[in-house]
């Protein structure tokens, strides 16, 4: 496979992003050389599990469709990617156990890019096993397991986990779990429960970074005041832009700065857009409205009438767009709330549907950083976006497990700590 050479990003930003020569490509490529652009969250091993079923592990990854896939060798190479958090995540709807197996196996798909294309992968654990990666020209590959029902109420299994090379825990996905409220489903517990308070000592101890994406505010707050280490919310943006639960809010925000951690900026169109958020809502309820069996539904029983009925409801009320611009709206407010030490990106690429206008895939960073840079970034400013915030959240969490090198290992259960039957 021919390798794009970084050298080649400002051609390609020029070619790609606009139809005259783009006068901050240069600058892009210049900041990509020395620090690795770094995207905490792509769910390209489960997309490959979902669409290609058993082929995932023979299918040649160096070029994909690009109408189905976000993301494949050429496209990281072009878009200047040095480190990617690779998403594990299976259906939080699964029983738990289920989740356990489920994960496993996404974790070796996930080990098998660097096992079958060496050249273009390193799997990495730390800080500096990525800056030498990024250093040797390869995409620094770890892991983030996206949904705390993944470890079954069980330390030993987190532990594992950070064995076979994970570097984060979501704390939930979109489920509320026996010891986590999600941000997208009804709370139990106000936040965290003692055994949740269990699982981020235990990340902590790990060095694990604690991420908090999908989860509830009362969980954010909780994991903020109990974590030794600064915290990452891998795939999240501004909830004063985009008011969703799924987004962090001013008030959380200047908590993750005290902290020292790092919001990633997500793509995913009703996570920017408000217009967009408000638009999906209203989508759904005229799908519940025209035909939600089995006893529900204005043309209930006929299928095609439904369909037909929402297509004119559609054409009546048409997708707001998004933007790349807008995503960096949410870009620049959290930069102007936490201070730009506290922001960086988490695409969820390859696990959202549509994506903005301008971000289609992997190969589009560089548009986004020189947009930033047309706004007034300095060069040093986006290499911070890019990756030096999380690759100081990184080194951070490594040296708060050093000094927790002593303790033992958690040994809490769910039923000991939280007084379940």
């Amino acid at each position: 496979m021919k390798i794009l050479p970084l050298a080649l990003l400002p051609l390609l930003l020029a070619t790609t992003a606009h139809a005259a020569p783009d006068p901050y490509a240069a600058r892009v490529a210049k900041v990509l050389k020395a620090t690795p652009l770094i995207d905490g969250h792509n769910d390209w091993p489960e997309a490959l599990a979902d669409k290609i079923k058993d082929k995932r592990w023979t299918v040649p990854l160096d070029r994909l469709d690009p109408a189905t896939f976000h993301t494949d060798i050429e496209r990281l190479r072009a878009g200047g990617v040095g480190g990617q958090f690779w998403s594990v995540w299976v259906s939080a709807d699964l029983p738990e156990l289920q989740q356990v197996k489920d994960t496993l196996e996404q974790i070796d798909l996930a080990h098998s890019f660097a096992r079958r294309y060496p050249k273009d992968f390193a799997f990495v654990n730390t800080a500096a096993e990525l800056r030498a990666a990024h250093k040797a020209g390869r995409v620094a590959s770890l892991l983030g397991v996206e949904g705390g029902g993944q470890i079954d109420g069980s330390l030993a299994v987190l532990r594992s986990y950070r064995q076979l090379g994970a570097s984060y825990l979501t704390l939930t996905h979109a489920r509320t779990i026996a010891w986590a409220d999600s941000a997208t489903d009804n709370p139990q517990h106000d936040g965290l429960t003692p055994f949740g308070e269990a699982v981020v000592h235990e990340l902590n101890r790990l060095g694990m970074l604690v991420d908090l994406s999908h989860v509830s505010e009362g969980t954010m707050l909780d994991a903020l005041r109990i974590t030794k280490a600064p915290v990452i919310f891998s795939h999240s943006s501004a909830r004063a832009i985009c008011d969703t639960p799924r987004n962090v809010s001013d008030a959380v925000l200047k908590q993750v700065a005290a902290n020292g951690g790092v919001v990633m900026v997500n793509y995913a169109p009703q996570y920017v857009s408000e217009a967009r958020r408000i638009w999906s809502a209203a989508r759904s309820g005229e799908i519940a409205r025209y035909n939600a069996p089995p006893f529900n539904g204005l043309y209930i029983g006929d299928p095609e009438g439904a369909k037909k009925a929402l297509a004119d409801w559609e054409k009546a009320n048409p997708e707001p767009v998004v933007t790349l611009s807008q995503v960096a709206d949410h870009i620049d407010h959290i930069a102007q709330v936490a201070g730009v030490d506290h922001v960086g990106i988490g695409s969820d690429f390859d696990g959202v549907g549509s994506l903005p206008q301008g971000l289609s895939g992997v190969q589009t960073y560089p548009a986004l950083l020189a947009e930033l840079m047309r706004r007034g970034w300095s060069d040093a400013d986006v290499a911070k976006l890019a990756g030096e915030n999380v690759l100081r959240v990184m080194a951070a969490a490594e040296k708060v497990a050093a000094g927790m090198a002593g303790e033992p290992a958690g040994s809490g259960t769910v039923a000991g700590l939280d007084g379940v039957k």
